[in-house]
């Protein structure tokens, strides 16, 4: 009776979590949408003027003033070395379209066209891009989360991507029309969800999964094995034609926003204690009052998101998504990922075994990219994150430059951890022939999925700028510096990126 009722108490707390989670969601749903309705009017919760000319470096937090740049300039940081802005070279985004046609057109075909063919001793079985996705969901209630994972990875995220482009894109070549302020909720959605459209991850895996195929029976690759090379390439494409900020710049503030403007080019500029930058278009605000690293300072009247000086429990929940990855990863590295049965006899391998496989059958490459991707890329991401949360912890100023740097790598790299589940994904919707062969895949594979996306939710999490924040390095900034330290940091910016002249210090950040 007792054991009962503990379990309805604690089914009655899920439920509540469940309703508090979906409440928070819809409200922030709520307040996105609510400011397209035409009965709409901005009242932000602080009184908040829009700072031109300024950009805020997304690595250090320091507000740096650009100058105007021309086509194929870059700006970076001059404390950092970030990226801060680029202008692309290509005009009105007509290569950009062109690439986001194309790739509509390569997805659309991947569709109804087959992947690869396996002939075992005259028994043929063909698949497409749904068929691993579709066989691991199918296969075991235990490998659902896989399959799920891959299916979003290598097909709903690049559809979702290049469509959001595509609607991007088709305003775009209306330059006589506004751009309607929709817009910004479609750019903002392309920025969070194109690191998850992982085609290029996927065709490694499909390399992997071939050269473990080739020797045992007769592959053959399929048109749809090709177009996701050349997918691969036109998104590549894509996104480098892609001008985001130049995007950013053709969308309208809101009515009440543009009347109350500052311009640094003739007016003078706010303490950085004052000031913040939108996180997702990039738009610099100024308060009348000090601004809280974590406070919400109300919507951003460009994009309509939260306001906030820095990401929102940034720390806390870096380290509690990068605790999980650490326990998984363990049992993901000790505990076999995949089967593979011939003959009734199964022959079991963790990720380490699969690396010396590759290596014995002298695919070095390969077995050199897998031994990088699954087994040192996590040891990285954990140990660097790690790192930087000891050092922003003690507030040291300990390599701010080289942890700055590193943590890019760090989001950069994330990702291609996905070569393992996207081959054995492959090679699950292959290798069907019941007793004569077959693949399985192993729990150590669930273990291994659960590390990858736990670490990237925890790069995603953190906030580089904590770490100069908590050396102190935020605490004075563009107040200080005098109109010609501003010219030389203009200097700095135009054109591509120079080196500091020896004998030069720094400017006092």
């Amino acid at each position: 009776m007792t054991e009962n009722r503990n379990n309805m108490t604690k089914l009655r707390a899920l439920k509540e979590s469940i309703l508090l989670i979906l409440a928070a969601g819809a409200g922030r749903a709520w307040r996105r949408l609510r400011r397209y309705m035409p009965t709409f009017r901005y009242h932000g919760r602080f009184h908040l003027r829009v700072v031109k000319g300024l950009a805020e470096c997304p690595s250090c937090g320091l507000f740096v003033r650009l100058p105007i740049l021309q086509p194929g300039q870059v700006a970076h940081c001059p404390r950092c070395d970030d990226m801060l802005a680029r202008r692309r070279k290509t005009p009105h985004f007509r290569a950009a379209t062109a690439f986001c046609i194309t790739s509509i057109a390569l997805l659309t075909a991947m569709l109804f066209v087959p992947m690869m063919t396996l002939d075992v001793m005259g028994r043929v079985n063909t698949v497409t891009l749904m068929t691993g996705p579709i066989r691991l969901i199918q296969l075991n209630p235990g490998f659902m989360l896989i399959g799920i994972i891959v299916m979003i990875a290598s097909v709903i995220m690049p559809w979702l991507v290049v469509l959001l482009m595509a609607s991007i894109l088709y305003y775009l070549q209306r330059p006589q029309q506004p751009m309607p302020p929709w817009t910004a909720i479609l750019l903002a959605w392309y920025q969070r969800l194109r690191p998850w459209a992982m085609v290029g991850v996927y065709v490694i895996g499909l390399c992997v999964a071939y050269s473990k195929l080739v020797d045992l029976a007769t592959v053959v690759i399929m048109p749809t094995g090709w177009m996701l090379g050349i997918l691969m390439i036109t998104m590549a494409a894509a996104d480098t034609t892609f001008d985001e900020r130049l995007v950013w710049e053709r969308i309208p503030l809101l009515p009440e926003a543009r009347d109350d403007i500052i311009n640094v080019a003739h007016d003078p500029v706010p303490p950085p204690s004052q000031m913040l930058s939108c996180a997702a278009c990039h738009l610099v605000l100024q308060s009348h009052q000090h601004v809280d690293l974590e406070q919400d300072m109300g919507d951003c009247p460009r994009c309509g998101q939260v306001l906030r000086k820095r990401k929102y429990d940034s720390v806390v929940g870096c380290a509690a998504f990068l605790l999980a990855a650490a326990i998984f990863y363990l049992p993901a590295n000790l505990i076999p990922v995949m089967a593979f049965y011939k003959m009734g006899k199964g022959q079991f391998s963790t990720i380490m075994e699969g690396v010396i496989e590759l290596w014995q059958s002298e695919l070095y490459s390969l077995a050199l990219l897998v031994l990088f991707a699954s087994i040192t890329v996590p040891v990285l991401k954990i140990a660097s994150l790690a790192l930087m949360l000891f050092v922003q912890e003690r507030q040291s100023s300990w390599q701010l430059k080289g942890l700055t740097k590193l943590y890019r790598v760090v989001e950069a790299i994330g990702r291609w951890s996905m070569i393992d589940p996207f081959m054995i994904s492959i090679l699950t919707g292959m290798v069907r022939f019941g007793f004569l062969a077959k693949v399985i895949p192993g729990p150590g594979m669930v273990f291994f999925a659960l590390v990858v996306i736990l670490t990237i939710f925890s790069a995603n999490m953190y906030d580089p700028r904590g770490l100069w924040d908590a050396a102190g390095k935020n605490k004075t900034g563009l107040e200080t510096m005098t109109e010609e330290e501003f010219r030389q940091i203009e200097k700095r910016v135009r054109g591509v990126k120079r080196s500091w002249p020896k004998g030069r210090r720094r400017l006092p950040l």
